[in-house]
């Protein structure tokens, strides 16, 4: 009976670290006490959060850090929303995250890195990581403190074996993907000279280009986020110094030959939020033409490919 007791009470001690469940990985999540320190909240106030898995044998000096996605908010009602869900709070987070694909710890499927300290860094600012302003009208407080939470998460890390690693991968999805084109080069100066850097943003690309009615849909969005957020001061300096409009400096595009560390690039031939967000937004097809291509590609007129073809590829 004591025997089952204490195997208990070790199943439970391992459990509050992860949880290995029908062969997935489930990590327990971890809040950046210090975070108020520097000012770096989610949007409701609360404390920003990632999740870690330790490495081992050849890989327990490397890492390897995946920014979560989720879009953005940019004007007070939508991020007012967001504070209310796990991607404006970490109240509403999982505290168990299922680490799969690139964070597996199963060398069948993550032969590259399943070894590695792997990372998630749980997004609940909706500007990328990027913002630092606060809005207060005497009711309601939003914290727009993306670039802090970045920060503190980078420096609750670094005494924990990230400030002495050999190789270092930046990475993260859609949002999170263009988070990995923003925090590339800071990731790389946060780092010993030594550390092997390199980054990885899949689906981040997103594209300044018009949308079918000639309007500059994605442009609009990302100013007013930039402006929201107080994003301006923290994207790449040269960009917003070279550019008229320094905004577009949130575009990829722009910035990209300023950077210096070495970088991946994954995009599909047609990224689906582009092409229903950015070429053909719902504002820019009241009459609905474009539905029957936007639930399937097999549905495009000769047409409709041609112009997604050449949005994509031109």
């Amino acid at each position: 009976m004591e025997l089952a007791v204490a195997m208990l009470l070790i199943l439970l001690s391992l459990a509050s670290w992860c949880v290995l469940s029908e062969g997935r990985l489930l990590v327990d999540m971890t809040l950046v006490s210090d975070a108020s320190n520097i000012g770096a909240f989610c949007l409701d106030g609360s404390l920003p959060a990632y999740h870690l898995h330790r490495g081992f044998g050849a890989g327990a000096s490397n890492w390897l850090l995946q920014f979560e996605g989720g879009g953005w908010c940019n004007d007070i009602q939508s991020c007012l929303d967001r504070a209310k869900t796990k991607h404006g709070s970490s109240l509403y987070m999982n505290k168990l995250e299922d680490f799969n694909g690139i964070l597996s710890n199963d060398a069948s499927l993550n032969p590259d890195f399943y070894n590695w300290n792997r990372v998630k860094l749980r997004y609940c600012d909706g500007g990328s990581f990027s913002g630092d302003a606060k809005f207060d009208n005497g009711t309601s407080v939003l914290y727009f403190r993306g670039q802090k939470i970045w920060e503190a998460i980078i420096l609750d890390l670094l005494p924990k074996g990230l400030g002495n690693a050999d190789k270092a991968l930046l990475s993260g999805c859609s949002a999170g993907g263009l988070s990995s084109f923003l925090h590339c080069e800071n990731l790389y100066r946060a780092l010993p000279t030594n550390t092997s850097v390199k980054c990885l943003s899949d689906a981040g690309f997103f594209l300044d280009e018009r949308d079918i009615t000639m309007n500059y849909t994605m442009r609009t969005f990302f100013e007013n986020l930039v402006s929201l957020q107080g994003i301006e001061k923290n994207l790449d300096k040269t960009c917003t110094s070279f550019l008229d409009n320094p905004k577009l400096c949130m575009f990829p595009q722009y910035f990209l030959n300023y950077m210096t560390t070495p970088f991946f690039i994954l995009n599909t031939a047609y990224d689906v939020y582009q092409f229903h967000h950015a070429l053909v937004p719902p504002s820019a097809d009241m009459n609905g033409d474009w539905k029957r291509c936007k639930l399937s590609i097999a549905s495009c007129t000769p047409k409709q490919l041609d112009i997604l073809q050449g949005w994509f590829q031109g």
